[in-house]
């Protein structure tokens, strides 16, 4: 295999904290890594060193003559003075520079420079790249392409850095948190785009889906070693326990020896000569070999919560705009004790929104939100995170209370359900600055639970945490005896904690869904008229249950057959289209052409769809 990176030897401490020491690994071509850990563990930090925008404190990093890399960044930084479609082409190259001055002369108008650059570009095949480019931006939502970079959104720069890193097609792509700021769709293209691409890729990620459809091999930092696994995240999981039971006997095995050389260490304390010296100094290092603590054992929560009664949440009618923008339409529900329910959707179509309505956060236009007198909320914001850096872990955590009821009556100290939550004593008097990104989210996470809600609502609780804690928190969240309300793009979480979802589909339309993401899917996939399949009786039945839906009209139904004829037409010209854009034989001219009809036969193709099944649901309910 060809090795594009090699690293030997590194090691990064910050102050007093050791992340890695003398750790090695190689890139190949065509691999496909995921780097796995605990927040605060030096992921990023070896991406860092890797990307050449840090150093280590000892090793060398050594790259392939002539290598092309390309990294996206956690938070990435962006040319503010820049558009959309400027910041893709935002490099030294001759043909960046030609394109920014066309952009600009475009939104100048001036018709002179706009012809010379045009037949510049003609010459340099820059069409080919604008289509590209812009292929790229649209399925990551990005359709504003000469909106200026200052106005975009957190997420949308996130998503941008990635169109751009993505575009630019480096033969390595180093990827912090890529999945971060995607709804599902888009991280399901992005899956498929990276599974298809002939990249090397070297990635940060705790979307366990992804890393198990995408990557080939896992590296995972634990207590300063890196261990490498050839395989998926399923692999890396059979063969990490394998590992951790094999070190645990070795672990057992020292501690029975430590007890043997203990008893001879208290019998001869005179004897203690040149001779016996290396068996005592054989003595301390056994010690500290039988005393290594595995951070993975036992680790389960079972927090209590307040008594939730029978009047929980009562939705009516529920009515919300901004503007012309409609982002919730007559919506009503009721939720029942303990009903676990996840929120899914496109970006923008409201679901923040929803939640801050549902905790009086933000007045709707109209309808009503009842909620129940036991009703006791704990909302876990995206942008919740308020500490004081100068603060130790403990005593903000002691803000909250002193102790923490669990579920089975027993009480914990703070200290002990901090532990819980990976914050060994030895990290809670840590100063909050000193904590990663996913740290602190873990951090306001303990904050919020501590309180015993019995209603818990999570806005994006996925986003930066580890996969260990996303495993504390699954097992919590599926154990608890709460009402739970949870918007993530994880599906991985969504399947191990929903039992039914709210599907925000755009223009306030909001969908109830009996069952977990995956069984979503499925439905979705059963109702394309492609394959012509039914729903199960089962879920017919629920989703019958949930909505009372009437007959087709005569008009309605002459409306369906016609639609199911033209989305045949529709994807046969799709398959055509993408035939021909891969085919490598079209002029730049006629590449622009079919990409722009492409775009425009998808968004066709959606929305004929869209009311295929919509008029399918009502035919069949």
């Amino acid at each position: 295999m060809e090795i594009l990176l090699q690293a030997e030897n590194l090691s990064k401490s910050y102050g007093d904290k050791t992340l890695f020491t003398d750790i090695s690994l190689s890139v190949g071509k065509n691999d496909k890594i995921a780097l796995v850990a605990r927040n605060g563990s030096g992921k990023t930090s070896l991406l860092n060193i890797l990307a050449g925008t840090d150093v280590s404190d000892s090793g060398t990093v050594t790259f392939k003559n002539g290598l092309i890399t390309g990294y996206l960044q956690q938070e990435p930084v962006l040319d503010e003075n820049n558009s959309v479609i400027g910041q893709i082409f935002a490099s030294s190259g001759e043909l960046a520079q030609t394109v920014r001055c066309y952009y600009q002369a475009v939104e100048s108008g001036n018709r002179s420079k706009i012809n010379e650059l045009s037949s510049r570009m003609d010459a340099l095949q820059v069409w080919n790249s604008e289509a590209k480019a812009k292929q790229i931006l649209g399925k990551l939502d990005l359709i504003e392409f000469n909106k200026p970079v200052k106005l975009l959104s957190g997420g949308q720069r996130k998503r941008l850095a990635l169109a751009k890193v993505l575009f630019e097609g480096p033969q390595l792509l180093l990827l912090d948190e890529p999945t971060n700021h995607l709804d599902t769709e888009m991280t399901g293209w992005l899956e498929n785009y990276l599974s298809r691409q002939g990249m090397t890729i070297m990635m940060v990620t705790h979307d366990r889906y992804f890393l198990d459809r995408v990557c080939n091999r896992i590296m995972e930092i634990d207590g300063g070693t890196l261990f490498e696994y050839a395989g998926n995240y399923s692999y890396f999981l059979e063969k990490r326990s394998e590992r951790l039971e094999q070190s645990r006997a070795e672990t057992e095995k020292a501690r029975n020896l430590l007890r043997k050389e203990l008893d001879w260490i208290r019998r001869t304390p005179k004897a203690r000569t040149g001779k016996s010296k290396s068996r005592i100094d054989s003595f301390y290092k056994l010690k500290e070999k039988s005393t290594t603590r595995h951070k993975t054992e036992n680790i389960s929560i079972r927090s209590g919560s307040k008594r939730l009664g029978s009047k929980i949440l009562e939705i009516k009618n529920l009515e919300k705009s901004f503007g012309q923008n409609k982002i919730i339409s007559n919506f009503s529900y009721t939720f029942s004790r303990f009903e676990k329910v996840g929120i899914t959707g496109k970006n923008g179509t409201g679901k923040t929104t929803f939640l801050n309505i549902i905790t009086s956060s933000l007045e709707p236009d109209s309808g009503i939100v009842k909620t129940g007198e036991t009703v006791h909320f704990g909302y876990f914001r995206q942008e919740g995170i308020s500490f004081n850096d100068n603060e130790k872990v403990i005593d903000a955590a002691r803000r909250i209370a002193d102790t923490v009821k669990m579920g089975n009556g027993s009480v914990l100290s703070v200290s002990q359900f901090l532990n819980h939550f990976l914050f060994p004593p030895s990290r809670q008097n840590d100063f909050i600055g000193k904590l990663s990104g996913g740290e602190k989210r873990r951090l306001f996470l303990v904050t919020v639970l501590m309180r015993n809600p019995n209603f818990l609502i999570l806005d994006e609780p996925t986003n930066d945490l580890d996969i260990d804690t996303l495993n504390i928190l699954e097992d919590y969240l599926s154990q608890a005896k709460i009402c739970l309300l949870v918007v993530t793009h994880d599906r991985f979480f969504l399947d191990k904690v929903a039992d039914q979802l709210f599907v925000f589909e755009g223009n306030g339309l909001i969908k109830v869904f009996p069952g977990n993401y995956s069984q979503y899917r499925d439905f979705l996939k059963q109702s394309k008229p492609a394959v012509k399949k039914q729903v199960s009786n089962e879920w017919k039945k629920e989703i019958k249950t949930r909505e009372k839906k009437k007959k087709l009209s005569y008009k309605e139904k002459l409306e369906l057959d016609k639609l199911e004829k033209e989305i045949d037409s529709l994807e046969t010209e799709m398959r055509e289209l993408e035939n021909a854009l891969s085919g490598g034989e079209l002029s730049a001219e006629e590449l622009q052409e079919k990409s722009k009809r492409f775009s425009e036969v998808e968004k066709e193709l959606d929305k004929k769809t869209d009311r295929w099944v919509e008029l399918s649901e009502i035919e069949t309910g």
